[in-house]
This record gives C-alpha cells, sequence and structure tokens, in this order.
C-alpha cells in the first residue's frame, strides 16, 4: 500500500558525508512518522532516527551531533544527513513510514560503507 524508496547511499571515506533520501507513495490515509534503521550484518536492527508527527525527532545516541533527519512540509519524503561518519556506521540503512494509526512500511535499504 505505501512504497518506500531509499537513495543515497555509497562508499565514502571516514570523515566524510552522505545524504540518504525516503520517499513514500502509494495510497495512504496520512504518514505519522518516518524514520532510519540501521543493520550491519549479524546485528540487530537499531533505530537511528525518526520524526515523528507527535513525538518530535528522536537519535540514537551514537549518531547524535552527526546525523540530522528532516522530513519536507508534505511529511512524505524523509532525508538523514551524515556527517563525520565513521566505520562503525557501515550498515544497510533502511527507510520506513508509519501509516496512520500505526502500520509500519519499509524500503528496500541502502548501502553506506565507510572506509578507514
Amino acid at each position: 500500500q505505501v512504497r518506500i524508496v531509499e537513495s543515497g547511499g555509497g562508499l565514502v571515506q571516514a570523515g566524510g558525508s552522505l545524504r540518504l533520501s525516503c520517499t513514500a507513495s502509494g495510497s495512504f490515509f496520512k504518514i505519522t512518522q518516518m524514520g532510519w534503521y540501521c543493520q550491519a550484518p549479524g546485528n540487530e536492527r537499531e533505530l537511528v532516527a525518526a520524526d515523528s508527527d507527535g513525538g518530535g525527532i528522536h537519535y540514537a545516541d551514537f549518531v547524535k551531533t552527526r546525523f540530522t533527519i528532516s522530513r519536507d512540509g508534505a511529511k512524505t519524503t524523509a532525508w538523514l544527513q551524515m556527517d563525520s561518519l565513521t566505520v562503525e556506521d557501515t550498515a544497510t540503512y533502511l527507510c520506513y513510514a508509519e501509516e496512520h494509526p500505526g502500520f509500519f512500511n519499509w524500503g528496500q535499504g541502502t548501502q553506506v560503507t565507510v572506509s578507514p
């Protein structure tokens, strides 16, 4: 029902930056939250950042001061500005959109690889 498309991943040197984009489209009443998870091989999926209509913006501790999430006025596009990237940030980043009243839709993920 809701299609999520991510882009912006790639290979970057440590200390560099990337900007991920996520767009939600399809049939839905309202998207109330969008955000990003990361998952490295063998690791649990971790919440990176979220932007909720009701709860504001939340960041994981390990990305605070380095990553910034933002959304457009229509609340259907989200960006994740990633600065001061480290090797530990290497992971697949998955965008999600919460469809009112509480259904989550996921993108396929975009790979971020940070080289030393």
